[in-house]
């Protein structure tokens, strides 16, 4: 007879008596892992810190100047260094916008068409296609601006010179596409059917549950997919360093050529300015704001994502 009076399994251990030596190795690699990205970090800002104080310390600069003053010649003379980095900025600004307003609306609208409108095989088809937009090198952007975008389009119907703002916006945008459209169309997919059969159900046609039910219920990461696209676009270099022009001008014009900030630690990193010098810390300083901006846009996407996150079981 089986004794009743004791508890089934009482006193047995569930745990493992042997140790498992491989999960322990690959969680050992998983921190290793996380690790690397946290020290890199980490190194990123110890790298530019150092010599953003060290610019901030010369007598040339403060930074109130730095931060308003509208000239900047910071690779020119001694006698003729200007260190406002206004016009960094505002060239930054206006190929950031002119990029966004392309990637924006085309990549959501074929995001719309992935995730709601295209048949399996059309979706299998034209979804790597896209993303193969993804992978050309940048350098081959910028020469695809200067030499096709502004001789054969836009100097057609526009008095502009050979370098401006608007040429390295507008390709900026075509590559920003694939990633707009990759990561709202999987926000999309994510949203749970019952929603759309819902939808459907109380007569709703295909259009307003794409823009009504879907589009807001994806709305935390279609926002994600803006934010990450806004960030590649300030931080883009060689597109604008090829496109743009090398001479910072503080001009919203975009039909002017101007100087981005990462066009110009391209043009720093690659000259002969001493190392110590005041026009080779320079090139810290401007990193170290263009990582606060990056660094602020990333909060406020947290932000925005926390807001308007849906969940649904």
């Amino acid at each position: 007879m089986v004794d009743t009076t004791q508890p089934t399994g009482a006193g047995v251990s569930l745990r493992r008596s042997q140790p498992r030596y491989g999960e322990r190795l690959i969680e050992a690699v998983l921190f290793v892992a996380a690790l690397v990205s946290i020290l890199t970090t980490i190194g990123i800002v110890v790298a530019i810190v150092g010599p953003t104080i060290e610019f901030f310390r010369e007598p040339a600069v403060t930074v109130w100047d730095f931060l308003t003053g509208t000239e900047w010649t910071a690779l020119f003379a001694e006698d003729q260094q200007q260190f406002g980095v206004l016009p960094l900025v505002s060239a930054t600004l206006v190929t950031s916008v002119i990029a966004m307003a392309v990637a924006i609306p085309v990549g959501l609208g074929a995001a719309i068409y992935l995730a709601e409108y295209a048949s399996p095989r059309a979706r299998r088809l034209l979804k790597p296609t896209l993303e193969v937009l993804a992978g050309i090198p940048t350098v081959v952007y910028g020469f695809f601006a200067v030499s096709f975008i502004t001789p054969n389009v836009l100097q057609s119907f526009l008095e502009v010179g050979t370098f401006n703002k608007l040429s390295p916006g507008l390709v900026m945008g075509v590559m920003i596409i694939p990633t707009v459209a990759t990561l709202s169309e999987d926000a999309m997919s994510a949203v749970p059917q019952a929603l759309r059969d819902g939808a459907y159900g109380l007569g709703s046609t295909k259009r307003q549950v794409a823009t009504r039910v879907v589009v807001p219920a994806a709305t935390s990461g279609i926002i994600a997919a803006f934010v990450l696209g806004i960030s590649r676009a300030v931080g883009e270099t060689m597109i604008v360093a090829l496109a743009a022009g090398n001479q910072a001008n503080l001009s919203l014009n975009p039909l002017e050529l101007g100087q981005t900030m990462t066009g110009f630690i391209a043009q720093a990193a690659s000259g002969d300015q001493p190392t110590g010098s005041i026009g080779y810390e320079s090139l810290f300083a401007v990193a170290a704001l263009l990582f606060a901006i990056t660094i602020l846009m990333n909060f406020i996407s947290i932000r925005l994502v926390r807001r308007y996150r849906e969940v649904y079981e």
